[in-house]
């Protein structure tokens, strides 16, 4: 299948350019900036993307590729920080400038034969820069050019090298699909192969390779992720898969009772369940470190995995349902990026586990996952379910675990939930739930001083989960959620409402 590669400069956009390019149809991947040439010219990609990053390329230590990737004879498109590596590499010059450019610019196009194919004579794009080329480097034209910078965009069309100052996979830029979809499709000649039947057929193939006659066992909690997980192997491998649902405990209100009856009715896939509250939250107890959470969680986790492989084995495999978020949050994928969070699914797990991990879902971005679970036949029932993380309710109540905590934050989240779907704002938003901490605050319920729990309500909207905005919900809904928890939950006195996007912020608050 023909691939783009793009190499991370640091941006936190880079991302975003591997979806956009995927949804032109070509398959994308993201790999650190210093990736040795040797291993991207193995790939075999059709065209090379730079990202974007903090850096100034003339500054001392900025990042630089590997100079063989310019021998290559590849497409290459540098975007902002990239532009400007592509600038300094061939002899021009880049210097900071008097007047920057952040937000909305206008961009004019001056030439639209290539890389601006069907974008007509201007567009209105997405700056973040500091710096700029103050002199080309030979062989390289002015493409676009906007009020504050003479060379916006520029190509040289012999080695079919491109750089833009602008970045063209943020929703702030007009078509900036459109572009990538050039760069990939019509310079770098890539086919438009990758679609998610592709990869039900591809990855079915792969599983059955792989497996062999061995047996997998896979861990479920109910959610899109891994309810997909099943679904693929169990049209990979059938009666070589089983499947298991651990009870940690920290689930949403009355899950464990649905994912069973889900599980059984809609998708005809034997469940292994295993009631493992009281282990969980015997090890949990005291913990307030998000961190040491998370990784006591996997611990768990694999404890009970290799309890019920002695059990109903033996199995070689452990299916997860893991994603390309996942893996670059927790700082184990390709790209430079920090450790945000460690997932109980990526990071968490412990080297002693003895099954061979399979993670069919691995580089595949929500939106794209829950696309495969249509064509499989996910019901919607399971399709429009909102995520919830894998430690669960350890991660939306904040500080040491009790028994009152986990209880409020189940019964507010269940409210939230209810009432966004009274509403009709379930399906139209991304994630909604209630989280809980130590802060306290004076309540007065009938005629009585309460001085009980602050909730705080969450709710955001996404596409992939890698960038989220806080959803604007209308006031009497709010003041709706509002007086149901503080009248229905007990302990609970006050709720606020989270108004943070991410970046900065993420989505969960552990």
């Amino acid at each position: 299948m023909d691939k783009i590669v793009v190499l991370d400069f640091g941006s936190q956009y880079s991302h975003l350019i591997c979806r956009r390019i995927r949804e032109a149809n070509v398959y994308c991947e993201l790999l650190p900036y210093d990736t040795p040439a040797k291993v991207i010219r193995e790939m075999n990609p059709k065209g090379i993307i730079f990202s974007g990053g903090p850096a100034s390329v003339y500054a001392k230590g900025a990042p630089k590729p590997d100079k063989k990737l310019f021998e290559m004879g590849k497409p290459i498109l540098g975007i902002c920080y990239g532009h400007q590596v592509l600038v300094n590499n061939f002899g021009g010059s880049v210097r900071r400038q008097a007047s920057r450019e952040y937000g909305r610019a206008g961009l004019k196009i001056d030439d639209n034969s290539d890389l601006f194919k069907d974008l007509g004579t201007g567009i209105n794009c997405w700056m973040s820069h500091g710096d700029a080329a103050e002199k080309l480097p030979e062989g390289f034209q002015v493409l676009a050019h906007t009020d504050n910078s003479s060379s916006a965009a520029i190509g040289n069309r012999e080695k079919k090298f491109y750089g833009i100052q602008f970045h063209p996979e943020v929703v702030h830029t007009e078509r900036g699909v459109q572009l990538l979809k050039n760069f990939a499709q019509e310079i770098s000649g890539a086919k438009p192969e990758w679609d998610m039947q592709s990869f039900i057929e591809t990855t079915v193939k792969e599983v059955r390779e792989k497996v062999g006659k061995d047996h997998v066992l896979a861990a479920v909690s109910g959610g899109i992720d891994s309810t997909t997980v099943a679904a693929l192997l169990n049209k990979a491998i059938g009666k070589q898969l089983s499947c298991v649902f651990i009870n940690h405990g920290l689930l949403r209100q009355d899950e464990e009772k649905e994912v069973v009856k889900l599980f059984k009715d809609h998708l005809g896939i034997n469940l292994i369940y295993v009631d493992a509250e009281k282990r969980f939250l015997a090890r949990l107890k005291g913990v307030s470190d998000p961190e040491k959470k998370r990784k006591i969680i996997g611990d768990q986790f694999a404890k009970e995995f290799v309890t019920v492989a002695k059990k109903h084995g033996p199995f070689q495999w452990l299916a997860q349902g893991t994603l390309y978020p996942d893996v670059i949050e927790s700082g184990v994928s390709k790209g430079p990026a920090a450790v945000i969070k460690t997932h109980h699914n990526v990071g968490g797990l412990p080297k002693w586990l003895k099954l061979k991990i399979i993670e069919p879902l691995r580089y595949l971005y929500k939106d794209e996952v829950r696309k495969v679970a249509g064509l499989l036949g996910v019901p919607d029932e399971l399709l429009k379910r909102h995520p919830f993380p894998g430690p669960g309710l350890a991660v939306r109540v904040i500080g040491v675990l009790t028994p009152d905590k986990i209880r409020i934050a189940k019964q507010a989240s269940k409210i939230v939930e209810d009432e966004l779907k009274a509403a009709g704002f379930y399906d139209k938003v991304w994630q909604a739930y209630a989280a809980v901490g130590d802060d306290r605050a004076v309540g007065v319920l009938g005629d009585e001083r309460v001085y009980g729990h602050v909730v705080m309500v969450r709710v955001v909207e996404s596409i992939d989960a890698m960038t989220a905005d806080w959803t604007r919900l209308p006031y009497d809904l709010l003041e709706k959620i509002s007086n149901r928890i503080t009248n229905e939950v007990d302990g609970a006195t006050w709720v606020t409402y989270a108004v943070s996007s991410k970046p900065p912020a993420t989505i969960e608050p552990q």
